[in-house]
């Protein structure tokens, strides 16, 4: 770590005076509010917080960091964070909501605090959709900075690379413009970088011409379990790039607000998205309907804005603790080495553990346009387990033996917005190259090391 030190006391009246959102020390209202992330198993513990309403505040904070000898964190949703931010200035962007559709020129613009569901009922009224995570509540800046690997991918490729402009304030305070044309290297490091190389503040990217969509879920009781993961291995390997779809074993918690056949016990549960008519997308997916009885078939016709309903995602903070690793195929091998280690059996703590088949436009959209690495995989897979004191160690045990178990077929990278929690693995979402590059950026940018992320990867120094 550079020459960047930690101050007991911040003068947080001077900083009070050019910024025209809050500005909190502990203590303060609404000082919980403003640090608490998504993960509650992560506790952020800045000096100070800053609750940005415009770039100008990002800028003047940022700025004042320097002056002060304080680190820099920013967090708007708190989805992303993988280790705590202790001490120095935290940068809270979620009260910049604006955002803006161009509906002729299929884009939208938004600021840094936007989560994905306004984005998506902003378009739906054009019949226009963004590429968003399978989660609405995830923040979009965040999520595409990292590559953005959402419900509709195999059909239009990542997030990322359909990014127009992104406004960027550098380690120096100042407000970048950034585009292909106006500063290509940081337009290359930014998309997919996931790097430390400032703030960004605003973001323009393409909206996709889809009103609403084929899709759903198919879940399955635990007996099926091997019958439906054998018949998804086999079944995703010649899908049409307009199919997107991911298999998780889920175990999720004995409460009333999950549905009566899911609670309390193993399921499986197969998403599926057909950009296109609901014909040809229910040929598709005739023979995993035909793999096993199904407990819940929910697969329709479906506006767009409802995409939530694909995934089902926790839309509730939690405490937890997640992995991933990126695969070159998912064989029967693999499918079985899978189930020995989270399958019907397994008393497990991992509520999900999805493999998500990837190829289609995430190997072939834009592919030396930006820096999203992992594109060569065939296969993501993804665990998250809840994380209370009594499972601080048993759930990262059991997504360390996914990880293990399917080692034979990994790529021996991830996916930087899928690394996880696991501070004991390295981070390898790039190629040599690409990392490379992403650390003369970082050098030439931030080379004192003020800013500190929720997933930090540079080089220690």
């Amino acid at each position: 770590m550079a020459n960047i030190s930690l101050v007991p006391a911040v003068p947080a009246d001077s900083l009070r005076e050019s910024i025209s959102g809050r500005v909190l020390v502990p203590g303060d209202p609404g000082w919980a509010e403003t640090t608490c992330g998504f993960n509650l198993a992560v506790t952020q513990r800045p000096d100070i917080v800053v609750e940005a309403t415009c770039t100008d505040d990002v800028a003047q904070a940022v700025r004042f960091a320097s002056d002060e000898g304080l680190r820099v964190g920013v967090q708007a949703t708190g989805h992303g964070a993988a280790v705590a931010f202790d001490g120095g200035l935290l940068i809270n962007t979620a009260a910049m909501t604006a955002l803006q559709v161009d509906p002729d020129g299929r884009t939208a613009r938004v600021a840094a605090g936007v989560r994905w569901q306004p984005a998506i009922d902003a378009a739906a009224p054009y019949g226009l959709a963004p590429l968003n995570g399978s989660s609405v509540t995830v923040g979009v800046v965040g999520y595409t900075l990292g590559g953005g690997l959402g419900p509709m991918a195999r059909t239009f490729g990542f997030a990322a690379d359909h990014v127009r402009r992104l406004q960027l304030v550098t380690a120096d305070g100042v407000v970048h413009e950034v585009t292909a044309e106006s500063e290509p290297e940081l337009f290359w490091g930014l998309r997919g970088g996931k790097c430390q190389l400032g703030i960004v503040t605003e973001l323009d990217f393409e909206l996709m011409p889809v009103s609403h969509y084929f899709g759903g879920g198919l879940f399955f009781d635990a007996e099926h379990a091997s019958a439906v993961l054998h018949a998804w291995s086999e079944w995703v390997t010649d899908l049409p790039d307009e199919a997107n779809s991911s298999i998780a074993l889920l175990r999720l918690p004995d409460l009333p607000e999950v549905p009566e056949p899911l609670r309390g016990r193993l399921t499986v549960h197969v998403r599926y998205l057909y950009v296109g008519a609901a014909e040809p997308g229910q040929r598709v997916l005739a023979p995993l309907r035909a793999a096993a009885p199904a407990l819940i078939d929910t697969v329709a016709v479906t506006p767009y804005s409802a995409i939530a309903s694909v995934h089902c995602d926790p839309a509730d903070p939690l405490p937890v603790w997640d992995t991933s690793c990126l695969l070159t195929e998912f064989p029967t091998d693999a499918v079985d080495a899978l189930l020995a280690v989270a399958g019907p059996g397994n008393e497990v703590p991992l509520i999900v553990t999805e493999v998500r088949r990837l190829g289609g436009a995430v190997a072939t959209a834009r592919t030396t346009a930006n820096a999203v690495g992992g594109r060569d995989a065939a296969f993501s897979v993804y665990c998250v387990g809840a994380l209370p004191p009594p499972l601080a160690d048993i759930t990262p045990a059991a997504g360390r033996a996914v990880v293990g178990a399917l080692q034979p077929w990994s790529t021996g990278g991830t996916q930087i917005n899928f690394h996880g929690s696991d501070a004991s693995r390295p981070v390898k979402a790039w190629s040599d190259d690409a990392r490379a590059r992403l650390d003369a950026l970082h050098d030439h940018h931030d080379p004192s090391q003020l800013f500190r992320f929720a997933q930090p990867y540079a080089r220690e120094r």
